[in-house]
């Protein structure tokens, strides 16, 4: 079994994908001949020609648009966004028409459209590349949305996301994709979009994660030595409520950690559901460990913004000694 890393993961899971369904088509800004910005579709023009990998104008929603229509008429389009703080101007084609044609016709059409976009902070980008907008999708009717945080993880989501019969975006860890490798098997294989995995078990409390913050999230628990259980949410919309409600249960305390600003994340939504249906079971207020209510700043500031293992091992500290 191979070692990946998560950009492998996502040029293995295109690369069977296309060979396995012609209908499979890529798109997006430099995603044939250079590869995209980070050589996720590297040599895959070549191998499956221009009329399948396509290199676009520089226009999010045109390319969104182009999609949008090719989904509708039995086209499978991979797009390829480079940065998801790029994704706003395609969020009109998103919102508006990707989630909402199996609703406005009935049923009679569908939209199997998939959005990678990679996201999250720590790369030194500039600006408006390093969102991480998870919430604004996941509030979109018709729209799933996932959020990969280990290779195995990304090949079996990104092949689920393109056998979906509706539109999902595919939010990749950009700060994780070279960082972390795994085994991962050659052959084809998916991930249930809708379905947590418990990273770590535990029983003092749970850490409830996502995305790129969930390598930060066990080193934090390492260094604590506190025994958390890990659940990774993985996919946003749908998301694992009986895995979150089934753990919290069982510890009695947690937090929850995500890049995102606080105030409307993602976060809040979990919360909210542990409340309504384990309220009785809690020892301690759920604590959110996030992003600040700002912009992400330029780099010198950068990882002072993202949640960091002493920010974490305090919250974990606070929820197990109230």
């Amino acid at each position: 079994m191979p070692k990946m890393t998560i950009i492998q993961a996502v040029t293995n899971a295109l690369d069977l994908a296309m060979k396995k369904d012609k209908s499979v088509v890529v798109l997006g800004e430099d995603v044939g001949i250079n590869g995209g910005v980070f050589r996720a579709t590297d040599g895959l023009q070549k191998k499956y020609g221009e009329k399948r990998v396509i290199d676009t104008p520089l226009t999010e929603e045109g390319i969104m648009g182009n999609a949008v229509g090719l989904a509708v008429n039995g086209i499978k389009p991979v797009v390829e966004i480079q940065f998801s703080g790029f994704l706003a101007p395609a969020f009109d084609q998103l919102f508006s028409h990707a989630g909402r044609i199996r609703s406005r016709s009935r049923g009679r059409f569908t939209c199997p459209l998939v959005v990678r976009a990679p996201s999250g902070g720590g790369i030194r980008a500039l600006e408006l590349h390093s969102e991480y907008p998870e919430s604004y999708y996941a509030h979109a009717p018709g729209i799933k949305v996932v959020c990969p945080s280990t290779p195995y993880d990304m090949k079996g989501l990104l092949l689920a996301a393109i056998e979906d019969p509706d539109p999902v975006v595919v939010l990749e860890p950009m700060r994780l994709y070279r960082a972390v490798k795994q085994d991962v098997p050659s052959k084809y294989y998916t991930v249930p979009i809708g379905k947590a995995s418990i990273m770590r078990p535990g029983k003092a409390l749970t850490i409830i994660t996502y995305g790129s913050v969930t390598k930060t999230v066990r080193e934090a628990v390492e260094e604590s030595g506190i025994d958390a259980e890990i659940l990774d949410m993985r996919s946003i919309f749908p998301f694992d409520t009986e895995a979150v409600i089934k753990s919290i249960k069982k510890t009695g305390r947690g937090i929850v950690v995500h890049e995102a600003p606080k105030t409307c994340g993602f976060g809040a939504e979990i919360v909210a559901t542990i409340n309504e249906k384990a309220l009785d079971f809690l020892e301690a207020p759920i604590l959110r460990v996030c992003g600040y209510d700002t912009a992400l700043p330029f780099s010198k500031m950068e990882l002072d913004y993202i949640p960091s293992v002493s920010r974490i091992i305090k919250a974990m500290k606070k929820v197990v000694d109230y």
